[in-house]
């Protein structure tokens, strides 16, 4: 199944990430067992993953179909890495919330509000967790905004006492390596997304 997306972020009436933790659920899910926020399928996703007590936070590039009991190819292997590498459960955000099968099919331009609110996500989901994996690979290279989201991530995520990782070979342009073709025993090595940020700003 693939998601073209069916309308801009600019046109659409967007719920906060707040609204959205709130928003009644129209899908039959164990929400004792998934967040998954809005908490129904549409055109913008800010998170999907699963409770437990030391949750990894993966950030990928941007969501495509995957939903709770319907995981995607990439959650899929999410979820073995994480599980690999001692944590229990998963949350994966992006650095864009926008619903695309094919990041050619992104908006050309961003949505500052949708942005904003899914640094929202961020700072809420740092409450529990401190390890960020950062795994949204080269074609972040799609849309020019993606780097500004990357710094708004970096300026969310400064804490000393968040650790970010990566896993799997850096693309030559350091880009960290997104999680579908990771073997499921790849281990997590420090990621400088400080650095990282730097460099896309050169």
């Amino acid at each position: 199944m693939r998601h073209v997306p069916q309308a801009t972020m600019q046109d659409l009436d967007l719920l906060t990430y707040h609204q959205a933790c709130l928003a009644p659920c129209d899908e039959p899910y164990d929400a004792n067992r998934w967040l998954y926020v809005p908490p129904f399928y549409t055109e913008y996703r800010y998170v999907l993953g699963t409770v437990g007590q030391n949750p990894l936070l993966c950030i990928g590039l941007n969501p495509s179909t995957a939903k709770p009991d319907k995981l995607d190819r990439t959650l899929q292997s999410v979820e073995r890495v994480a599980a690999f590498n001692g944590f229990d459960s998963f949350l994966m955000m992006n650095l864009y919330p926008q619903r695309a099968t094919m990041p050619r099919d992104m908006d050309q331009a961003f949505s500052d509000f949708l942005h904003r609110e899914n640094l929202k996500a961020f700072a809420d989901l740092l409450q529990k967790t401190r390890t960020v994996w950062a795994a949204w690979g080269a074609v972040m290279k799609t849309r020019p905004y993606l780097s500004q989201c990357v710094r708004g991530f970096l300026d969310a995520g400064s804490d000393p006492g968040i650790r970010w990782v990566t896993a799997g070979q850096k693309s030559k342009d350091g880009h960290p390596h997104h999680p579908l073709y990771l073997k499921s025993q790849s281990s997590f090595e420090p990621f400088d997304i400080l650095a990282y940020s730097q460099h896309l700003e050169e």
